[in-house]
């Protein structure tokens, strides 16, 4: 019998997440290892009185396209993902591995000539979803791969994700409700702020939010949630970041990155393991050397490191930078093919807004919520 938390979480992402109407163009980009989610998401779309278009990709294929494929195929943009992304009313997009480890073989050049052909679309992407034309949501289906990344057993690995869902509450549209509230709370606080100072044993880096705003997430645009996220004033970032969690991209697992920023732009870079895989998406266009994000975790429920950064970066006590495209909806000007999170642990680390505390080891400080 199927799970029936499944049936609830199709319903949560199809009525809450996107909040499908009828007659919208819904996209759904997914793979076979989640066909029970993908025919409940399919139903409820259906029901909802959306026009449901579905790509269900191929396990493996990712990995030929990127061994084998030539200049000219790499850097091909598909003018039907072009019309979906620039037409539609609503994409969600599941992560559902065979092998999370699929393209650790390939040439970190190859991924990032692709993602510099894809950054103009992205972009658009990023406008549309920010201007409230394309509603979006990005979720994961629990499999073998993925369980094994995050040292899990499969039914272990269940439990964990329908937990950080929330979807063991009776109503957990109303549990998400109430997380954007405390959030909100966050995001009025920091309105009209300027300079941040994060300092600690893993970072001491400076950058003004001058003009930028914070965005709330509470299960809108990924699934689970939980963290309000910005982007800095582009020239305004100086000084150093260590990232201790393994930072995960493309496949390729890089581990203690450490980052050195002036006026703005990653000046040095190193690596314990995957230096020349780091150096080679930094390159990928102009854009991937800015920070295009910082994001604060508030999902105190998360407490696991999976190596997924869906659930990753909210965890509570976290930071999160990520290199490369900013948020229009948050005042970005940078563009880049390349956005990639990067976590780091808060909890001997305090932050100051333009003077006053606003978090210390890992939590808020008083007033602030």
């Amino acid at each position: 019998m199927a799970d029936p938390r499944i049936t609830k979480l199709a319903q949560v992402l199809v009525r809450y997440s996107l909040d499908l109407q009828p007659g919208e163009k819904f996209y759904l980009n997914t793979a076979p290892p989640a066909e029970p989610l993908n025919l409940a998401l399919y139903k409820e779309a259906i029901l909802a009185g959306a026009h449901v278009i579905v790509q269900n990709d191929i396990p493996g294929a990712d990995e030929i396209f990127f061994k084998y494929a030539g200049d000219e195929q790499l850097e091909y943009v598909s003018p039907v993902i072009q019309l979906i992304l620039e037409t539609f009313d609503a994409a969600l997009n599941i992560g559902a591995f065979h092998n999370t480890r699929a393209l650790s073989g390939v040439d970190p050049a190859r991924q990032g000539r692709y993602r510099k052909a894809f950054a103009p679309l992205n972009q658009k992407f990023m406008e549309r979803a920010a201007g409230g034309d394309l509603k979006w949501c990005y979720t994961v289906f629990p499999t073998n791969a993925s369980a094994q990344e995050a040292d899990m057993s499969l039914s272990e690995y269940e439990e964990f994700i329908f937990g950080a869902g929330l979807l063991n509450l009776e109503d957990p549209v109303a549990a998400w409700k109430e997380e954007a509230e405390r959030q909100r709370k966050l995001i009025r606080w920091l309105d009209g702020k300027d300079q941040v100072v994060l300092k600690g044993s893993n970072i001491d880096l400076r950058l003004s939010l001058k003009g930028r705003c914070f965005v709330e997430a509470a299960g809108r645009q990924n699934f689970p949630d939980g963290e309000i996220y910005t982007s800095p004033v582009e020239n305004s970032v100086n000084g150093w970041v260590r990232f201790g969690y393994p930072a995960i991209y493309g496949g390729q697992e890089v581990t203690d990155i450490e980052l050195w920023f002036e006026d703005g732009r990653i000046v040095k870079e190193t690596a314990r393991k995957g230096q020349e895989f780091l150096t080679a998406m930094l390159n990928t266009d102009d854009g991937a050397r800015t920070l295009g994000e910082w994001g604060i975790g508030t999902n105190y429920n998360i407490q696991r490191f999976t190596k997924n950064m869906l659930f990753d970066e909210k965890i509570g006590g976290t930071i999160h930078l990520a290199m490369g495209a900013g948020f229009p909806e948050a005042g970005s000007q940078n563009h880049s093919g390349l956005h990639w999170d990067m976590l780091c642990n808060m909890a001997e680390s305090e932050v100051t807004v333009d003077g006053e505390l606003f978090y210390q080891n890992g939590r808020f400080a008083e007033g602030v919520l």
